[in-house]
């Protein structure tokens, strides 16, 4: 069974829970350490970018890796996104296929190999940079400023997949929000030439949602940062529905759904991830946020992507 987040992990402080599981974090630990000894680092004759994260969940991997294949096919190269096959994330599958190229499988390593078979000529990775099997020619990583590191701990005392120590592998730090000096600094103490490049959501499809009662919905890594975005975009949310990520709906779960539509007599808006694990039968009953990235320096980002072509 899937299961929230715990809020404790994002307390800028330990807490009674975050203590209680440190032993299981020290573990974890112990068993990422010996994985990182006995991967062997394959190298492959095709560039690969990998969009990553070291806060577990809801960092915004895959718009991400949707806006730098774009951009590659600006350069007049062919990329293609390689996502490791997960039981539960079809959801983000069904989403790269709207808007890209993808090839999906159990090992990232084969689906390298494929797309070189396929004449790509370029690798995305949306998630990957745990994975030491493959050389990566450039590692992006991504946070969200509301929730940063949490509270720095590793899993599961706290959010992260991995020690602030692996920065040293990265070279740009994506980050959804505003400048953030402090939080560079913070980070530049594992990797001091870390380049940092910002982002924010804008809202392509909010015109008719405007003066309508809305009940969001949501089953992401941070729903919170969804109806934050719908709040700071001036629309009226009047209820907040959070699911685990990844969260498959069942006929009931819409059913309640819809029937709180019917008492608020309200709209029910969630995100595009979402709808896309609605039954698509249905669907029409429901409708989703379409989201653009807006950079802060989007041509000082297109410049490096451009440095790896070169």
């Amino acid at each position: 069974m899937k299961i929230l987040k715990p809020k404790f992990w994002d307390q800028n402080y330990f807490t009674f829970f975050s203590v209680l599981m440190f032993p299981f974090s020290l573990f974890y630990r112990t068993i990422i350490t010996l994985k990182k000894i006995l991967s062997k680092e394959n190298k492959f004759p095709i560039p690969t970018i990998c969009i990553g994260n070291i806060y577990i969940g809801g960092t915004g991997k895959t718009p991400i890796s949707l806006k730098v294949a774009k951009i590659l096919k600006e350069f007049d190269q062919n990329p293609v996104i390689i996502k490791k096959y997960y039981k539960n994330h079809d959801d983000e599958i069904s989403l790269i296929k709207r808007y890209s190229k993808i090839i999906v499988s159990k090992e990232r390593t084969d689906a390298i190999k494929e797309a070189i078979e396929k004449n790509f000529n370029f690798v995305v990775l949306d998630d990957g940079y745990q994975d030491l099997k493959i050389r990566k020619n450039l590692n992006i990583i991504c946070f969200h400023s509301k929730q940063k590191i949490g509270n720095g701990l590793l899993i599961p005392a706290g959010p992260l997949r991995d020690s602030l120590t692996e920065l040293k592998n990265c070279q740009i730090i994506l980050v959804n929000g505003k400048k953030d000096f402090e939080f560079e600094q913070k980070l530049k103490k594992y990797n001091s030439k870390l380049e940092f490049f910002y982002y924010e959501y804008s809202l392509k499809n909010i015109i008719n949602l405007k003066n309508k009662k809305l009940i969001a919905f949501a089953g992401i890594g941070n729903p919170v940062n969804f109806f934050d975005l719908l709040k700071e975009n001036h629309l009226n949310l009047i209820k907040e529905i959070s699911y685990p990520d990844h969260y498959n709906y069942t006929d009931k779960d819409l059913d309640d759904l819809n029937k709180l539509e019917d008492q608020f007599r309200a709209k029910l808006i969630t995100t595009e991830k979402d709808f896309l694990r609605i039954n698509p039968y249905i669907r029409k009953k429901f409708d989703y946020i379409k989201i653009e990235l807006k950079f802060q320096d989007e041509e000082g980002f297109k410049k490096r992507i451009q440095k790896i072509i070169k």
